[in-house]
């Protein structure tokens, strides 16, 4: 189990090349906290679509099986972003240390 770096204080919308999660150290204030918000916007966004589109799709019972697939693959995706958010902001917000969502690599 990874524990997260001393005085962290906010997980971040991304992770390390290795799949890692990303940590930072800050006040909230500065430019990388200010770009971890605008990712965290932009995935919520995406999100939002990706629902609207699922709608759409398992309405068309004419949808195949590669579609939906797809649709599950894009889906588990968003999932796993809005998770990573929630947690990061929630760990903001309870002045917890944040910890890396489950089914993160460690």
């Amino acid at each position: 189990m990874m524990r997260e770096p001393e005085g962290a204080t906010r997980l971040l919308p991304w992770s390390t090349v290795r799949g890692r999660p990303c940590f930072l150290v800050s006040d909230g204030t500065g430019y990388v906290s200010r770009l971890a918000d605008s990712v965290e916007a932009v995935r919520l966004g995406m999100a939002n679509e990706l629902l609207g589109h699922a709608a759409d799709l398992l309405k068309d019972h004419r949808a195949t099986a590669i579609e939906l697939h797809f649709l599950a693959l894009r889906l588990t995706e968003s999932l796993r972003d809005v998770l990573r958010i929630a947690e990061s902001q929630g760990a903001r917000l309870g002045g917890g240390a944040p910890k890396p969502p489950s089914g993160e690599a460690r």
